[in-house]
């Protein structure tokens, strides 16, 4: 299914029947990545008299409960409302349609010269404007809206990795001006936060991306209430760094983060 689509004054072609999906399959009965020491995501039987929720056991169907942390479990898109005291949906914000996006690889680097708030501590590794202005593809055919970091080594035992018990990189806020200046209003990474996973409730990245001042927690002082950010993606090694077209699913849930598929269209000019 081909299809011509016109982009900032270019034309670009791309295939509608094979996009990549970026979503980390969730097994309740296996293992699973997971985030913050959250329990993990389950799934049982739903039982009422006279039905037992399970063909297996002698139901007319199956009907599961499923329990999960969206932020914790998977892959997720959150927004702003992340950090604010009224409601903001992510499946509202969540944009329809195909986004211009750029795919770009990085080594997080050790702390230096770029920080973040509270201060990166030794050991901490993080993902940098320099990183991110090296990897960026200066020749795209479109200007990009979105913007999807593998974060490298690319490790396979990524897709179900339990990142509790470590601190993973994240992002410096120079790295989350960077993506403002730039017009990136919809962020995909394969880490599960942008910020460190015990940063005394700052958020620093998340503030700057959201257009959020520091400690607020209204809604109406976000400048960027139409962003979003998707974490806890996996880019398999077939994608090359470069311009693709991202489709951001989500469900009609509510909440400041769902569950989530981002998909990657490669294009052609």
């Amino acid at each position: 299914m081909n299809a011509r689509i016109a982009l900032g004054g270019r034309t670009v072609d791309i295939d509608l029947s094979r996009p990549v999906s970026l979503a980390l399959d969730l097994d309740f009965g296996g293992a699973q990545p997971r985030h913050f020491d959250a329990p993990r995501a389950s799934a049982r039987p739903f039982e009422a008299p006279g039905f037992a929720g399970a063909v297996t056991r002698g139901a007319s169907c199956n009907c599961e409960v499923i329990s999960l942390i969206p932020h914790c479990n998977g892959t997720h898109t959150e927004c702003a409302g992340h950090l604010t005291r009224e409601r903001l949906d992510a499946s509202r914000v969540a944009p329809l349609g195909l986004l211009p996006a750029l795919l770009v690889s990085v080594e997080p680097e050790p702390a230096g010269a770029e920080g973040s708030d509270p201060a990166p501590r030794p050991g901490d590794r993080l993902v940098t404007r320099r990183a991110l202005e090296r990897a960026w593809l200066t020749a795209a055919p479109f200007e990009a809206r979105a913007l999807i970091v593998r974060t490298l080594p690319n490790r396979p035992d990524k897709r179900v990795h339990d990142y509790s018990a470590e601190t993973p990189p994240y992002l410096t806020r120079e790295a989350g001006q960077l993506l403002v200046a730039r017009g990136i209003a919809h962020l995909v990474v394969d880490l599960p936060s942008i910020d460190r996973a015990r940063d005394e409730g700052r958020l620093t990245a998340h503030r700057i991306f959201f257009g959020l001042p520091p400690g607020s927690t209204a809604l109406a002082a976000a400048t960027r209430r139409d962003a979003t950010i998707t974490e806890l993606a996996f880019v398999p090694d077939e994608l090359h760094d470069g311009a693709y077209l991202l489709e951001l699913q989500v469900p009609a849930l509510a909440g400041d983060a769902v569950p989530s598929r981002p998909l990657v269209y490669s294009v052609s000019s």
